[in-house]
């Protein structure tokens, strides 16, 4: 008997931020996305219109909140870039920082944590052996 799909899609990945606007741009910035919707109670992050992400990758959804971040996150975003430190380095100019959350060295990947203390990940590029 064939799996019947759930009648369900990823619409939003929502992020809770003291400064919603201004964690948005942060994110816009780091993405390449464009800001779809601004407004007091909710800012939305699209993928490039046109772009192979587009209609398909879920929307970023910032809600203003009054309390800051107080524990490690129990979902976190992970980004794979095509050059790990260019990627970081860009990642710090425009406000991320690096974070432990008990992580050793020996780890492929960079955790950060964006301008409001929500960690990210910076995995490695894939090798040519993994994109052939």
């Amino acid at each position: 008997m064939p799996l019947s799909r759930p009648g369900l899609r990823l619409q939003a990945i929502v992020i809770d931020a003291r400064d919603a606007a201004g964690l948005a741009r942060f994110w816009a910035a780091a993405l390449g996305w464009r800001i779809t919707e601004e407004g007091t109670d909710e800012v939305v992050l699209e993928p490039p219109a046109g772009s192979p992400e587009d209609g398909v990758a879920p929307d970023l959804l910032f809600l203003p909140v009054p309390e800051g971040k107080a524990v490690k996150n129990r979902l976190h975003l992970d980004l794979r870039p095509l050059d790990q430190d260019a990627e970081v380095t860009r990642l710090e100019a425009l406000g991320a920082r690096r974070a432990s959350v008990g992580q050793d060295d020996a780890v492929t990947w960079v955790v950060m944590a964006d301008p409001e203390g929500n960690e990210f990940c910076v995995l490695r590029a894939y090798t040519a052996a993994e994109l052939a």
